[in-house]
């Protein structure tokens, strides 16, 4: 069973979703510069996003992920509060490409704190743009800790 399938005995713990306008983000950007990238992007997701300056697509890169931390904190049930914080939550790439969350501090905490006990959460994170808008789906689920392929894949843990 591929890592982001949904077993036999999964839950759905938290449900969000994000849409917002890339100019926003491109204006923040202007405005802030390196500022803004320090306190609301990981490293990785810096390194991703400034890959694509010369094609164009920095901020919507930015814009994307902005949206998936949104959509995270909104399926964590917290928003940015209760210690969750933009940081906490970075858009990774799985092997295959596909993206997911990688959670830590507060964010990780929480996701912690939802998950049943013998049971392993799952990040599921859909991300796409069409100018001048970019959106991010994230749906978090539980999955029995004996099922077949609860590995590291996209459980959400750093």
């Amino acid at each position: 069973m591929s890592p982001g399938a949904f077993q036999p005995g999964s839950v759905i713990l938290g449900i969000g979703n994000d849409l917002i306008d890339i100019t926003r983000i491109e204006k923040t950007l202007a405005r802030f510069g390196q500022r803004f990238v320090e306190r609301v992007f990981t490293d990785v997701e810096q390194a991703k996003s400034d890959r694509r300056a010369k094609s164009g697509g920095r901020a919507a890169s930015y814009a994307k992920r902005y949206a998936a931390k949104e959509a995270c904190s909104k399926a964590l049930g917290t928003g940015f509060r209760e210690g969750v914080f933009h940081r906490d939550m970075g858009v990774i790439n799985l092997p295959s490409g596909q993206p997911t969350l990688c959670l830590t501090g507060g964010a990780l905490e929480r996701l912690r704190a939802m998950t049943p006990p013998g049971m392993v959460a799952r990040i599921h994170l859909t991300l796409t743009d069409e100018p001048p808008l970019a959106e991010a789906f994230v749906i978090i689920t539980a999955a029995p800790a004996d099922g077949v392929g609860n590995g590291p894949g996209n459980s959400g843990i750093a």
